[in-house]
């Protein structure tokens, strides 16, 4: 039985993807089977796809590093056909055959339960950019972070993990600042619940290594200068989870914040999150962490259209959640 999936490969020295069909034999080993409902699209998708950033580790690979659908096969006593579940990172669409695809066979370690009430479309509207964001509440809070303490700033806040980050903690009741860098998205953060909004071009990022104390706690997807500014502004014992590099790898600070001020600076990897962690940040996501604005997160795409998506990606116009709907 032939289906479709999104494959990438090197063709004369380009990397780029297109729709190929695939048999079940295609397929790599692994302990389960899923027939797969949706995927997602992520920063890392998008810098995979277009071999702007080396990601897959060996090529031809099916792209994705999401998915979620149901059990169709399984060796392992711990899933059984039928049963609703979701992959996140591991090796996914990096190392391993990914989520754009209607069938995804992966090492039964890798797979989440899906969380009762979840639907394959709620869980990929959240995916890795969510869980990221997800994590980087519950790491902020096992450090300390109560609604309480102040203001909690959301950089890169237009993207998947940033605008997950607006929501989630809005909904929880912290007085929310996200930045972003497009003044034509202030109505979209502010219906998230961000109670302020500051566009980058505003801001005196300031060269002290210690500037006027702002922020109890912080996520950020971004890096480089703005993480770097997030350290200095940050308020005593406050605490940043940084999860990107869309700004930069490099980190220009001092130690100042971190021995006078006692700010936390928390390394997210929602990758190879220990599955304790990760079931427990999944469950939140279904109860208190749940997303309240679905629909103006979510944009639904079919795989014939990645290409595009990761073109307005790369291009830094991209804005919520685009899911990937795999069934026909």
């Amino acid at each position: 039985m032939a289906f479709k999936a999104y494959r990438v490969d090197s063709v004369e020295g380009r990397i780029c993807g297109r729709i190929v069909a695939l048999e079940m034999a295609d397929l790599p080993p692994g302990d389960v089977l899923i027939q797969a409902e949706y995927s997602s699209v992520n920063y890392k998708d998008a810098l995979a796809a277009t071999g702007t950033g080396k990601i897959m580790r060996n090529l031809p690979l099916t792209g994705g590093i999401d998915v979620a659908g149901a059990v169709l096969e399984s060796t392992d006593p711990r899933f059984k056909p039928g049963e609703p579940v979701l992959v996140t990172g591991y090796d996914l669409g990096v190392a391993h055959d990914g989520g754009y695809a209607r069938y995804v066979r992966v090492p039964a370690d890798w797979i989440v339960h899906r969380p009762q009430g979840m639907d394959a479309r709620e869980a990929m509207a959240i995916g890795t950019a969510g869980f990221t964001a997800a994590l980087s509440v519950v790491r902020l809070e096992q450090n300390g972070l109560r609604p309480e303490n102040g203001p909690v700033v959301v950089t890169g806040a237009t993207g998947g993990v940033g605008s997950l980050a607006v929501e989630f903690l809005a909904g929880l009741g912290y007085a929310v600042t996200a930045v972003t860098g497009k003044a034509d998205q202030v109505d979209y953060l502010k219906g998230l619940g961000a109670k302020e909004v500051l566009l980058r071009s505003a801001i005196d990022l300031g060269s002290r290594p210690l500037e006027k104390a702002l922020w109890a706690g912080a996520v950020d997807p971004v890096g480089g200068a703005m993480l770097a500014w997030l350290t200095r502004t940050m308020q005593q014992h406050g605490s940043i989870a940084s999860s990107g590099l869309t700004g930069g790898i490099e980190l220009h600070t001092t130690v100042m914040p971190f021995i006078l001020r006692g700010v936390n600076l928390l390394g997210i990897d929602s990758v190879l999150c220990p599955m304790p962690l990760r079931q427990e940040v999944w469950r939140r996501l279904a109860t208190d962490l749940r997303p309240r604005h679905w629909n103006a997160i979510i944009h639904e795409v079919t795989l014939e259209q990645l290409d595009g998506v990761f073109a307005k990606l790369m291009k830094g116009e991209g804005a919520g959640r685009t899911i990937v709907k795999l069934t026909d």
